[in-house]
């Protein structure tokens, strides 16, 4: 089962897209909780990282959705995101908030099924490759296929995503046991990196993303072997 929340002011608007949920339930055979907010602020009250697709109205008295959204990212990285909204440039800062796409008001069944099928779909692959980072504010989920690499630096965790960074205390060696289930691999005693973003290895250097990172000579062996392993595809990378 799989928990949806609807963040919308309007009672109309709401029922409609409950109905869908339900009708979209009835027709695929799968099972969905659904939870109706009426402004962003109840929505972002006690947040918990139990939702797969949040849909969410941007015009809202208060707090309105895309503000609400922000706050969402701190806390949540992997649930699917799709706007509703009567305009559509209101939708169209969708990308600063990783949001997976839009409905326009009236929202028609046949637009809402492709794009809740999408939603879920994301999610699903992306909660197989996340962990969770317990941040002073809360927990914060994150998927490992965002991850680029870990960084420590004066006994503070870095998480640098390809959107965001996330801060915290922490030790590099107990990160590194959780990451090694998803093929991280360490280059030195200051980076676990991701070689799903690794562009490419020349010399002692690494290039990860657009960051280029030192590989240590005491690493040096190890790490284009276990690099190796893991585009072979027998190594955790695969996993």
């Amino acid at each position: 089962m799989h928990n949806i929340a609807i963040v919308e002011d309007e009672d109309a608007a709401a029922e409609k897209l409950r109905e869908y949920v339900a009708r979209y339930a009835g027709e695929t055979g799968e099972e969905f909780h659904t939870v109706r907010f009426a402004d962003g602020r109840a929505f972002l009250r006690d947040y918990q990282t139990v939702y797969a697709v949040v849909f969410m109205d941007i015009q809202m008295p208060g707090m309105n959705g895309m503000d609400a959204a922000l706050a969402l990212r701190k806390f949540d990285k992997n649930v699917s995101l799709i706007f509703i909204t009567n305009l559509i440039q209101y939708a169209l800062r969708g990308y600063e908030v990783d949001a997976v796409s839009y409905l326009l008001k009236p929202v028609s069944y046949y637009d809402f099924s492709l794009k809740f099928k999408k939603a879920l779909d994301i999610y699903l692959m992306q909660e197989e490759r996340s962990f969770t980072v317990n941040l002073p504010g809360g927990l914060c989920r994150v998927s490992t296929d965002k991850l680029m690499f870990v960084e420590v630096m004066n006994h503070r965790l870095y998480y640098h995503l390809i959107d965001d960074t996330i801060e915290m205390t922490g030790a590099l060696a107990n990160v590194e046991k959780e990451l090694r289930a998803f093929g991280f691999l360490r280059c030195n005693s200051c980076y676990l990196v991701n070689p799903r973003f690794i562009v490419r290895v020349q010399g002692s250097t690494v290039l990860v993303g657009s960051q280029a990172l030192q590989i240590s000579r005491p690493r040096r062996a190890a790490f284009l072997a276990e690099l190796t392993d893991w585009y072979a595809g027998t190594g955790g990378g695969q996993k």
